[in-house]
């Protein structure tokens, strides 16, 4: 045989064409080096038309036993390394099919009956997005429950609440940190949705038109546990908006994991000294030797980016894409898989520097980020941060919102004036702002009393902060 003739019958399209694909375009089009992944998801896949084959008497029973022993050789063989992928094959689907038909001849030809790659892939990428999706689902309950711990370690621990960045309010360390465990509930919910969406079935679509063959689509489904069987074979085939689903919720995790992390550093400078970082999380300076840098965070953040801008390309594939199938569609897997990839790492290493990791030798939780409650505690002094509940105060005195909103407005010019707390000023001078405020303003003007003051449903008093841990624990199990 020439090399010639051998290179067209490596091809699965090769009968019709006259020279072998230059090694140029091999390389441009092959996939096999990052779609390999699917592997298992293409067995699996693959298994169940199969079986589907044979009950509807596509195939012999001899050629599914034939098929299941082959695939069950090839699962080994890839999981131990032994496997050859071979460029000329392309991508995982012929590879695959390539070593199935060496290994039990006619029988792993009669496998693509009723399939085309074009269904094959799109089954493939579902599965193994629904798996990743479980797995990530689990690493947001696993961040969420270090939030909830760190929350309830802090929920008396006062923190300066900020509104364009300037000290506007006292609040609980614990609430703040409730605030992130709803942002990552949200995105829970989302991939689950996501998921159901994903969960369905392109295989029988075959090309483009569906299949003169008899098969039994929902039969496949139930054997792959998926919810439905897409309805238009021309949609099955190229639709990828799950991919893009996944990624915009993808994309709103890290940017959740952006804010956290521009706190975490602003936190950890030492122009605020909030909290420190376990230092297995942090780098040192190569030059400046006092140096300990929040890494992590750091890198979490210009990761969000990268993940937005995976979204954008997966956006701008498909716009311009008529029906159906289109080679531009390859184009999804790389960032589709590096978003998943960026996505499990950062949940992983965000969940063991917040909420800490066990000690093997001591049974011990260590490390995470650790509460400097004083520093806070200082920090929320700097601002008038109870203004606002002296407005109240005066409100629940009868006078006007706006009109104590003036008042208080002039006592913070005071106080900015002796250099002092509003609630360092004399009770003479405070009356002399409003007639109706007594010695009692003092408690409202304390920053746990503004604190305890908010005992309202999602509000930031410690027994609120309390009963939403409870909530959340009993919700994540």
């Amino acid at each position: 045989m020439s090399q010639n003739q051998f290179d067209k019958k490596s091809q699965a399209w090769s009968a019709l064409f006259s020279e072998p694909m230059s090694d140029l375009v091999k390389r441009y089009t092959s996939s096999v080096f990052f779609d390999k992944r699917l592997w298992q998801a293409d067995i699996t896949g693959s298994l169940a038309h199969a079986e589907m084959l044979a009950a509807q008497g596509i195939i012999s029973a001899d050629d599914h036993a034939s098929i299941q022993k082959g695939m069950a050789q090839i699962w080994g063989e890839i999981e131990s390394g032994a496997f050859e992928w071979k460029l000329d094959l392309e991508d995982v689907h012929l590879n695959i099919e390539a070593r199935l038909t060496q290994l039990v001849g006619d029988a792993g030809k009669r496998l693509h009956t009723g399939r085309s790659r074009n269904d094959q892939v799109a089954t493939d990428v579902r599965l193994w997005l629904r798996s990743e999706i479980d797995l990530i689902g689990e690493l947001l309950v696993d961040l969420q429950k270090s939030l909830v711990d760190v929350a309830e370690a802090n929920a008396e621990v006062i923190l300066p609440g900020f509104t364009h960045l300037q000290v506007a309010q006292p609040v609980s360390f614990g609430h703040h940190m409730l605030a992130y465990v709803e942002m990552f509930s949200r995105d829970a919910e989302r991939f689950a949705e996501v998921r159901r969406r994903t969960n369905r079935l392109p295989l029988g679509s075959a090309a483009l038109a569906g299949t003169s063959y008899p098969l039994d689509r929902e039969r496949v489904a139930k054997t792959l546990a998926m919810d439905g069987v897409c309805q238009n074979s021309l949609d099955a085939v190229s639709d990828r908006d799950f991919a893009i689903e996944f990624t915009s919720a993808a994309s709103l995790t890290m940017v959740h994991i952006s804010r956290m992390s521009e706190e975490l550093i602003i936190w950890m400078s030492q122009n605020f000294g909030f909290i420190k970082i376990a230092d297995r999380f942090t780098t040192g300076s190569s030059i400046m030797p006092q140096k300990k840098n929040p890494d992590v965070p750091e890198l979490a953040r210009g990761k969000t980016g990268r993940v937005v801008g995976h979204l954008m390309g997966l956006i701008t594939l498909m716009k311009g894409q008529p029906l159906a199938y289109n080679k531009d569609n390859q184009e999804d897997k790389e960032p589709l898989f590096d978003t998943v990839d960026t996505l499990k790492d950062t949940l992983r290493i965000f969940s063991e520097m917040i909420g800490g990791q066990v000690n093997a030798a001591t049974g011990q939780k260590e490390g995470g980020i650790s509460v400097n409650a004083e520093a806070m505690e200082r920090a929320a002094l700097k601002g008038y941060a109870t203004a606002t509940d002296l407005a109240d105060y005066l409100v629940k005195k009868g006078l006007p919102f706006r009109d104590a909103h003036e008042t208080v407005a002039h006592a913070v010019k005071a106080a900015q004036s002796h250099a002092c707390d509003l609630s360092e000023l004399p009770l003479a001078v405070l009356q002399g702002f409003h007639a109706s405020i007594e010695k009692d303003v003092y408690e409202c003007l304390s920053l746990r009393g503004s604190l305890n003051a908010r005992n309202i449903l999602g509000g930031t008093a410690p027994a609120q902060v309390r009963a939403q841990i409870a909530r959340h624990r009993a919700r994540l199990g």
